[in-house]
């Protein structure tokens, strides 16, 4: 097949749960008006080089007042089936440049229908108000996500996992049931924060990566910090993994008894997710902003 003949690909590259540039996590949102093979969705990814780059697919028709499209998620080495942030950048990317009428997004996704909705930003701040795509963006995207539930760890290997964690102290490890990762509880955030992780150490720990996070201080205005780790995908460490967050807000949920949080992502770059969990349904809602860096198209 003659890639060179096929129509250019329009992406944008948006920060996702920051209100500011160059904060947040990065994420590619390619626009396909035509399929794409396997090979060339893992391409571009791997060029992106990003943590994720979402794929979007119209399903219906432009005028449709309930829009749904198709979306993958592709870190630089692999197809994951859950991604906060990229949806988050995707939804943004649609509402910012006016491709839906809709508030609300419907995405068919691996993990099942997903959706996105704007809310009003109750309280802007005049960094919120950078424009986007000619619109100032004044509210946050909601996403609704699938709570992921976490299971006993009975393992011989958390001293691999102290290890990695260069000696960081330890009081909870678990497994999430979906993904495999590692869900590991530290003595407290300001921990979480502090981890120097070795990360050829973390290539040799069970599971698919490491969420860390552990309570925040009591005058903090978070709830709690988290980080995750995953370079067997291709990501030393994610900048804000919102997927993450359908795991940690239920575990969060028993130990501080309430449903609503406001949690830190406390890599380099930083991130905010605000989250309700609803637990009657076993759904997560996160809330964040996004902010458009980059906009351009793919030759090939």
């Amino acid at each position: 097949m003659n890639n060179m003949a096929k129509t250019p690909v329009k992406y944008y590259v948006v920060d996702a749960f920051t209100d500011s540039a160059f904060k947040g996590n990065p994420a590619a949102v390619c626009l396909l008006e035509e399929e794409r093979d396997e090979k060339w969705l893992q391409a571009v990814a791997a060029e992106f080089n990003f943590s994720q780059t979402g794929y979007l697919t119209r399903i219906t028709n432009p005028a449709s007042p309930n829009p749904r499209f198709r979306l993958r998620w592709f870190t630089p080495v692999a197809e994951v089936k859950l991604c906060g942030h990229a949806t988050l950048a995707s939804a943004h990317t649609l509402f910012t440049t006016g491709l839906v009428n809709s508030n609300i997004i419907e995405f068919d996704t691996l993990s099942g229908i997903l959706t996105a909705k704007k809310v009003p930003d109750v309280n802007p701040t005049d960094v919120s108000r950078v424009q986007n795509g000619g619109a100032h963006d004044c509210f946050l995207i909601e996403l609704n996500f699938p709570t992921v539930p976490i299971t006993e760890f009975n393992s011989t290997e958390v001293s691999a996992i102290t290890k990695a964690l260069n000696g960081a102290p330890l009081i909870d490890v678990k497994r999430t049931t979906t993904a495999s990762d590692l869900f590991v509880v530290l003595a407290s955030g300001k921990s979480v924060i502090e981890i120097e992780p070795r990360f050829d150490d973390i290539l040799k720990c069970p599971g698919r990566g490491l969420i860390v996070s552990g309570v925040a201080p009591p005058d903090s205005e978070f709830d709690f910090i988290s980080r995750f780790f995953c370079p067997k995908y291709g990501i030393n460490e994610d900048p804000v993994c919102g997927s993450a967050h359908c795991a940690l807000a239920p575990y969060w949920s028993q130990k501080l008894g309430k449903c609503d949080f406001v949690a830190h992502a406390a890599s380099p770059r930083g991130g905010i997710v605000k989250i309700h969990l609803d637990e009657q349904n076993q759904r997560v809602l996160l809330r964040g902003k996004a902010v458009t860096v980059m906009e351009g198209s793919l030759l090939v």
